[in-house]
């Protein structure tokens, strides 16, 4: 099975002492373990980074290891989808069109990505957000 990695699902499973740790490390396990095969957009993986090196963690994650953390971790797990200029427009597009401002347009990014490598599953700690943004995905979208 094709499944979506949200970035709000690969902060937990690197950091440890997150709440949501648990489901989410569970869920890249079962992409070690070519239960699923996994993806996330080349948007995510700077998103990633940037999460990972800004949150308030205790201890806090440093640029240096957030880049070992994500090329031992993830990368190995994961195929990058990436978004042509076109796609990226049409993400703004809709969320223009749907009224959606701010992160949402960072949602829509990942929906697009998702959509793009057919994804079965869109894993995310995001589920009301995703699933408004996309409707006809409604039953593909949950959290871990």
């Amino acid at each position: 099975m094709k499944v979506y990695f949200d970035t709000s699902v690969l902060v937990p499973a690197l950091v440890v002492n997150h709440p949501h740790h648990a489901p989410s490390i569970a869920l890249l396990i079962s992409a070690k373990s070519k239960r699923v095969t996994g993806f996330m957009s080349t948007h995510g993986l700077a998103e990633l980074y940037s999460v990972l090196t800004r949150a308030p963690f205790t201890p806090p994650v440093y640029p240096s290891e957030a880049r070992q953390m994500i090329e031992q971790t993830i990368l190995p797990l994961v195929s990058l989808v990436t978004l042509s200029a076109a796609e990226y427009r049409q993400a703004v597009a809709e969320c223009a069109n749907g009224g959606w401002a701010g992160g949402a347009i960072h949602d829509a990014v990942h929906l697009r990505a998702a959509r793009k490598a057919e994804c079965e599953r869109i894993y995310t700690f995001n589920v009301k957000h995703f699933r408004a943004l996309a409707p006809d995905l409604q039953g593909r979208i949950s959290a871990p």
